[in-house]
């Protein structure tokens, strides 16, 4: 790929980028209050502001961590794409992540780049025309999807997505992996009301798992 030409992409993706993701905050931001001017239910801002503190910071926290997680990942049009879309950890991340395999790219390579923007891109498109066809068909598909026999499956669509994605890093690396996961189940074992805090869990869990490949690629070294 000619250097000049994918510098020239990548500043236009961040161009682009850039602006678009403004315009989604300021839509995100002022739908809520258009509507409610137009509809006469404006909510009390002081009670919207203590609300918004509270779950605020949490928050805070978990998007700078996801930021500093995913973009490495997705690279610039990607990352722009998926945080301006949404449901980067049930779709997007798993579809950039499977199309870049499939392909053999290697992460923060041009091909990457290319490759997970078109991947998201596509995502997003899927999911915006699943999501039409949800709506037209929502009021005739009610009975079926609402059927108890389906319930359980609903239940377990994350677990079963992110189970299936976890092997194919797990088997490479089972017995980081699964000391990871052993010290996890042993922290939530023992404060479960850590359980809903997933988010900020990434930060012990992902400082595990580095500080073990660390010291098995120290302790490869130093046995050759």
């Amino acid at each position: 790929m000619n250097t000049n030409s994918y510098d020239r992409y990548i500043n236009r993706t961040h161009t682009l980028g850039r602006i678009f993701t403004l315009i989604t905050l300021v839509a995100l931001l002022a739908a809520p209050f258009v509507m409610g001017s137009f509809l006469g239910g404006m909510p009390d801002l002081a009670a919207f502001g203590k609300a918004f503190l509270g779950i605020g910071l949490v928050f805070t926290i978990s998007s700078v961590i996801e930021y500093l997680i995913y973009v490495p990942m997705l690279g610039a049009g990607g990352s722009y794409l998926a945080f301006i879309t949404g449901n980067l950890v049930n779709m997007k991340i798993p579809c950039a992540m499977n199309a870049r395999d499939i392909v053999g790219a290697k992460t923060g390579t041009p091909e990457s780049e290319i490759i997970t923007t078109l991947s998201i891109a596509t995502s997003s498109l899927v999911t915006i025309l699943v999501l039409a066809l949800g709506v037209v068909l929502m009021i005739p598909l009610q009975p079926v999807l609402q059927s108890p026999a389906l319930q359980p499956a609903f239940e377990n669509v994350v677990p079963a997505l992110f189970g299936a994605m976890a092997y194919k890093y797990y088997r490479g690396q089972y017995k980081i992996a699964a000391i990871t996961l052993l010290c996890m189940i042993a922290l939530f074992s023992l404060v479960p009301s850590l359980i809903a805090q997933t988010s900020m869990m990434i930060i012990p869990s992902g400082a595990i798992a580095i500080g073990l490949a660390l010291w098995k690629h120290q302790k490869g070294g130093a046995a050759s």
